[in-house]
């Protein structure tokens, strides 16, 4: 029996099998709104039979998308657009997820395919906060900008911008939600030293820099309802002697299972210009540290990084290193991986894709 091909209950919600389509940037939303686009791109890894689908990192605010052509949850509008695209999923077997985010310092950027550099205002950019006023790079010449130390009131406003794009989550359809506290982006940037370095009760210990990404799931757990998955991207390590350890996020990580978080999902790095999680071959560790934050927290977790063969992602889960193995890269080359998967280890591929392929393909 396959370890892989295994169903996966999350609380009220059944994934078919344990493999996840990882949240990836598409760049293609208008004023954050989700278009046919998205239908598709996200459509057809439901028909290629994946039993989990995490949206891309989706913006709270208009100032914390990473660039002008991120998604968003901050309108009805953007509701409405998602609606359609959730129901396709489930229409199609699969679970929709998706991830609610603000970029901090790193959002106001270019889309990648123009360059990635930060936009000044009168370019289409905006102004960029984080807890401090140090900007990504020190060189001064991609992401330049330099951002505004929040303050007490921008905290409040921040963590009500979450709760309230959990809320529209919830009314676009979505049955898993995952908030974004890793590469860098802003809940991450509370948590790692290499980027807050405040003296406030926001700064310092482990615990004080922990205290806004903690506060902020737990006021969205509040408002998602409680048969319903929650979970949170880490970066688990900061690839930086100075930065966040694998022991530091398992100890996040228990105070997250405090606050009600179901299951983690482990990638690493991005917390400065340093520490990004492609130096050298480190992402391929992300798995083996999946395995250290199951263990060490008692918690499920959601392995990402260089995931490629059905081999390789059923040894993740047969070893238990990981409860669901995301694929990014990987699906963005074969929307049907997991069919193909399927079909290279003698598995059963009724039920997996529509009847409208399986009829002459299973």
């Amino acid at each position: 029996m396959s370890h892989l091909f295994s169903s996966l209950k999350l609380k009220d919600v059944t994934l078919k099998n344990r493999i996840g389509v990882s949240p990836m940037c598409q760049y293609s939303s208008v004023d954050g709104v989700a278009n046919n686009w998205h239908l598709v791109q996200l459509g057809s890894r439901a028909v290629g039979g994946a039993g989990l689908i995490i949206a891309e990192a989706t913006a709270v605010t208009p100032e914390g998308r990473i660039t002008p052509g991120c998604a968003g949850l901050w309108n009805d509008a953007q509701v409405e657009a998602l609606l359609p695209i959730t129901q396709f999923q489930i229409q199609h077997g699969a679970v929709p997820g998706i991830q609610i985010a603000h970029a901090g310092r790193k959002g106001s950027a270019a889309v990648p395919w123009e360059g990635g550099k930060h936009l000044r205002n009168d370019e289409g950019g905006y102004d960029v906060i984080s807890p401090g006023n140090e900007p990504f790079d020190s060189d001064g010449i991609r992401l330049w900008k330099t951002p505004r130390m929040m303050d007490k009131t921008d905290i409040a406003r921040i963590q009500t911008a979450f709760v309230d794009a959990a809320k529209r989550s919830l009314a676009a359809g979505y049955k898993l939600l995952e908030v974004h506290g890793a590469h860098g982006y802003l809940l991450h940037s509370w948590f790692s030293p290499l980027v807050n370095k405040r003296t406030d009760e926001y700064g310092g210990s482990l615990r004080n820099r922990a205290r806004m990404m903690l506060e902020t799931v737990e006021k969205v757990r509040e408002v998602w309802p409680e048969n319903l998955p929650l979970a949170v991207r880490l970066s688990v390590s900061d690839w930086d002697e100075n930065g966040l350890s694998v022991e530091d996020n398992i100890q996040m990580a228990i105070w997250l299972k405090e606050r009600g978080v179901d299951i983690i999902d482990c990638s690493s790095g991005g917390a400065s210009e340093a520490s990004r999680s492609s130096i050298g071959n480190k992402i391929g560790e992300q798995v083996g540290m999946a395995g250290q934050i199951r263990k060490g927290a008692d918690i499920m977790t959601m392995a990402v990084g260089t995931i490629t063969t059905a081999e390789q992602a059923e040894q993740i889960i047969a070893t238990e290193q990981a409860d669901i193995a995301l694929l990014a890269r990987e699906m963005l080359r074969d929307p049907y991986w997991p069919y193909h998967a399927a079909k290279q280890m003698g598995i059963d591929t009724k039920g997996l894709i529509p009847i409208q392929n399986s009829t002459f393909v299973g």
